[in-house]
């Protein structure tokens, strides 16, 4: 298949069991899903008011003196929550240069002993900014809502693999992974490169980006150029993560993507939301019907960034990876072990 040059557009309404053009909208998901991994979701139900105040929020935190950012940065967080300076944050040992906040679900730290899986110093609280107290309610109300629209996705890819709807319930009921980052990309006049993200995959079921109204996004067209994905009002873009390309054996497409600074002058604010599974739990290879199981691709192995059924596993790489200044602030004994790890490989 031959990946469209303009992300298309689904509507998460066709997707309801009672919807005429239902098994239309599966097929629609099935295409883009072996092609170009990214579609635009309308008719997901969340208001425009609720995004627009959300958006003015994020703008007025990036708008606080560098000195009340920092109250929250993430250096302070064994569990990798709060804000990063642009150029803090690396793919593929590059910097990033992007200014953002991150959030999770708001739990309580874990008493850890010391057989315990390293995943589970992920789990704690989040970090809120003393100056501008009202983002807490917003963002955990965003995290809740756009979670429910994310599982809806979920739901729409399992069918769309000839599943029952809940096949994954089992692995998320109890708390998926939920990560929420609210991002600001300065202009080029004050970044030393052009990557605001370097090109990567990302790692959850699926991901669901709201954008404001620069541009930036683009993703791979598998014929070594770029799709660009400019910001549509009312929607957001949706993409594969790794953990469905895993499920389905490389059936689903988890597909490289990257965002490119913003014109000198000027900066894009985007807030994506990476769904994926309980840390605790490992991915299941789905058995998938005859005609689908025939299109099988298996999956992509990367040697840079193995993939590991082990949800936690997986997840505590790469915050490990990308956040070197946080791993070496709180878990310098798990980068001593990886290094004992490689030198005796």
């Amino acid at each position: 298949m031959t990946a469209p040059k303009s992300l298309p557009v689904l509507d998460l309404r066709r997707f309801a069991p009672d919807h005429a053009e239902r098994a239309e909208a599966l097929a629609e998901l099935r295409d883009v899903s072996r092609t170009v991994g990214f579609f635009y979701l309308a008719g997901h139900g969340i208001p425009q008011d609720e995004i627009d105040a959300l958006t003015a929020l994020a703008r007025r935190f990036f708008s606080l003196p560098e000195k009340d950012k920092l109250e929250i940065e993430m250096r302070k967080s064994p569990h990798f929550r709060g804000y990063n300076r642009a150029g803090f944050e690396y793919t593929r040992g590059t910097q990033d240069w992007r200014e953002q906040v991150d959030f999770g679900p708001e739990r309580g730290k874990l008493d850890l002993l010391p057989d315990d899986a390293p995943w589970r110093r992920l789990i704690g609280p989040n970090q809120f900014p003393p100056a501008l107290p009202e983002l807490r309610e917003p963002v955990l109300k965003w995290i809740a809502d756009v979670t429910a629209v994310g599982i809806k996705v979920l739901q729409a890819f399992s069918e769309a693999l000839g599943q029952k709807p809940d096949v994954f319930e089992p692995i998320y009921r109890n708390g998926p992974n939920q990560l929420l980052k609210i991002v600001r990309y300065p202009g080029r006049d004050q970044t030393d490169s052009d990557q605001g993200v370097g090109a990567h995959k990302d790692g959850g079921f699926v991901t669901i980006l709201l954008q404001d109204v620069v541009g930036g996004l683009q993703v791979d067209d598998g014929e070594g150029g770029w799709i660009d994905a400019p910001p549509v009002r009312g929607t957001f873009v949706v993409n594969i993560g790794e953990l469905l390309e895993l499920a389905s054996n490389g059936y689903l497409k988890a597909n490289i993507h990257r965002v490119v600074t913003p014109a000198a002058g000027g900066d894009r604010l985007s807030i994506p939301f990476f769904l994926g599974a309980n840390l605790a739990a490992s991915i299941p290879v789905l058995d998938l019907p005859p005609d689908l199981a025939s299109e099988v691709r298996g999956v992509t192995q990367d040697p840079l960034n193995p993939l590991f059924r082990e949800v936690g596993r997986n997840v505590l790489k790469s915050r490990l990876r990308s956040h070197p200044d946080v791993a070496h602030e709180h878990h310098s004994d798990l980068l001593e072990e990886q290094a004992r790890e490689k030198a005796s490989a």
